[in-house]
């Protein structure tokens, strides 16, 4: 497994890890326990998930000492003007005693409280209760606000990236200013991007899934990529994406899947509260 350095303190990050967005609390406990023991060690929920307990539960009964693995989970839009709080409660939840990584999970413009916000996550960090801070959803004009009037950068951006909507601008952004990028929905949330001929070519060609030869891309851009299943066959498979490597035609080839086709909603108007 790759790590790929945060800008705080030394922190690494798996490059690969285990997302469980959608998936209910007892069904979280029993795929986060497989994802572990079948070799992941890094672990991404949120609040709105409603799955940090069963997170939780997986992490206490894991063979893997806690100190092995990496957890991260996120402050929900209404809970803005009380991060501090907001972040007790998931360390609760979770059963543990420091975080690995905390993002703000949306900024929320229209409510204008993310830089309060994060000044909050700032102390969380300064206090030590989480090791690195971030943010999720982000656009550059959101972090160029951060970054204008707060102390820390953020350690990362996790956004919605696959073939079909790239983000190089955003991407770009991140590298010039020491800000990893991290992928969410990096497999197109199973609206048929891996029917693609071009990726089932690819796959014959390296012997890979397609879903494979999507995440090699991932890994290959530098991108910290967290796929999400509750299938054990396939939890295995998404991690198996290291004794391979996409030559330049192939990453062109992929890259050529782009179509701007953004699957989620608009960081720019997103306001739900939930």
């Amino acid at each position: 497994m790759n790590s790929l350095l945060l800008n705080t303190d030394g922190v690494q990050i798996p490059q690969l890890g285990f997302g469980v967005w959608q998936v209910p609390d007892d069904e979280a406990e029993r795929a986060v326990s497989f994802a572990i023991e079948a070799g992941y060690t890094s672990i991404d929920t949120a609040r709105l998930y409603f799955n940090e307990e069963g997170v939780g539960r997986a992490i206490a009964r894991a063979d893997v000492p806690r100190e092995k693995l990496f957890i991260t989970t996120k402050l929900w839009n209404d809970d803005h003007d009380r991060a501090e709080a907001a972040f007790e409660a998931s360390l609760s939840r979770l059963g543990l005693d420091q975080l690995d990584l905390y993002l703000i999970h949306w900024p929320v413009p229209a409510q204008d409280k993310y830089v309060q916000a994060w000044k909050s996550m700032e102390r969380l960090y300064k206090d030590g209760r989480v090791r690195a801070i971030g943010v999720s959803n982000f656009t550059i004009a959101h972090l160029e606000r951060l970054m204008n009037e707060t102390e820390i950068v953020p350690s990362i951006n996790q956004i919605e990236l696959h073939p079909r909507f790239p983000q190089p601008e955003l991407r770009a952004f991140h590298e010039a200013n020491g800000i990893l990028t991290e992928a969410w929905s990096p497999l197109g949330q199973g609206r048929g991007l891996l029917d693609d001929p071009a990726l089932a070519t690819l796959g014959r060609k390296h012997g890979k899934s397609p879903a494979q030869v999507v995440l090699r891309w991932h890994v290959q851009l530098g991108n910290v990529v967290i796929p999400k299943s509750v299938t054990p066959s396939r939890i295995r498979e998404n991690i198996d994406v290291f004794d391979f490597t996409l030559d330049p035609e192939d990453m062109a080839a992929i890259g050529a899947l782009n179509n701007g086709t953004r699957l989620g909603p608009d960081p720019a108007t997103f306001n739900w509260m939930g």
